[in-house]
């Protein structure tokens, strides 16, 4: 399929640069047979008891850092976002401006120090800290900011709201780079209605990475690369994600990353298996989604691998029409913006 096939025009103002307060006070558009409009407070009255909600309990890292470059009595200041860390103490990360850093040069952080050992065509830098695995994610606490995406970064600079904004109330398992933000819709008060309701919840760990934001280069989906990321169903899990699929209960992601984790542990008869490994699974429409009935999800960039899930999952045409109907009555795009509740129609 032609990247183009998944273009749309986004006006600038549907971009939201803070979340809705609270956050069930964001919008959500059921796409089923017709578009309806509600909120995510609504989402209490569009479960059944026995369903059960899927969860991504991955907590962000405060990736954003400020930095320095001394060559030879000459300074440089430049932001570092960390991307994936490759023992604990090799990193891969941006860094902005580039044409201020090149291999060989020892760069800081506050305290934090490091070698710039490559770049690679794509942009992305590896550098190795000389402190040690845990001297460096002590460190990012105390100096680092919420890497926030490039859409938001661009309008705004991270701030301390951002450590909670772009967190969900569940995160645990700390390694993500970027929120699994259909997650961040959720409040305490908001899960305790759902298991009133007698919805379960189960939480599975994907550790997202910043190529989730990477544009798609090729003008071919054959062609594309997916990011791989690390993500983990223990066996108690999938015994209980399975066993509600089995007594008749619908399986309910929350965000893709809970999605693409899902079904890379499903098989072909649906049934979820203990995993623990990267995947880099890429659904485009005419894949088969075998695991999730229902995926809750915001609104997605343009020609994304994103985009190109949520239209394999519910269907490409009825996905541009509720898009379409999203654009025209003013809901909020992207991490911080509103949701949309699909149904699986690729099975």
């Amino acid at each position: 399929m032609k990247v183009s096939d998944f273009d749309f025009h986004l006006p600038e103002d549907r971009i939201a640069l803070r979340p809705m307060a609270p956050r069930e006070a964001a919008r959500l558009l059921e796409v089923a047979d017709t578009l309806n409009d509600r909120h995510v407070a609504d989402l209490p009255s569009l479960l059944r008891a026995g369903d059960l909600l899927i969860l991504n309990n991955t907590k962000v890292l405060p990736t954003q850092l400020k930095g320095t470059r001394d060559r030879g009595g000459q300074t440089a200041s430049f932001e570092a976002t960390l991307i994936k860390s490759l023992d604990g103490q090799s990193w891969q990360a941006f860094l902005k401006p580039g044409k201020r850093i090149r291999e060989g040069d020892r760069v800081a952080f506050g305290d934090l120090t490091a070698d710039i050992l490559s770049k690679n065509e794509d942009g992305v830098y590896v550098l190795r800290f000389t402190q040690s695995p845990s001297e460096v994610i002590n460190g990012l606490h105390r100096l680092g900011g919420m890497p926030l995406p490039p859409y938001i970064r661009s309008k705004r600079a991270e701030d301390a709201q951002d450590l909670t904004d772009y967190q969900t109330v569940f995160a645990r398992d700390e390694g993500s780079v970027a929120a699994p933000t259909a997650g961040l819709h959720f409040t305490p008060e908001l899960l305790e209605t759902i298991r009133a309701k007698g919805v379960l919840t189960e939480e599975i760990t994907l550790h997202v990475g910043a190529g989730t934001f990477l544009p798609v280069k090729v003008e071919d989906t054959d062609e594309h690369k997916m990011h791989a990321e690390f993500g983990i169903i223990t066996a108690d899990s999938a015994a209980r994600i399975n066993a509600v699929r089995q007594a008749g209960g619908r399986l309910i992601c929350v965000g893709t990353t809970a999605l693409r984790l899902l079904e890379s542990a499903c098989d072909d008869q649906g049934v979820i298996h203990p995993f623990a490994a990267e995947t880099s699974i890429f659904i485009t429409p005419g894949v088969r989604v075998n695991s999730a009935d229902v995926l809750l999800t915001n609104f997605h960039l343009p020609k994304s691998t994103l985009f190109m899930l949520v239209c394999a999952f519910a269907g490409t045409e009825r996905m541009k029409s509720a898009y379409d109907h999203a654009i025209e009555t003013g809901y909020r795009f992207f991490s911080y913006g509103d949701a949309c509740l699909l149904t699986n129609t690729s099975r």
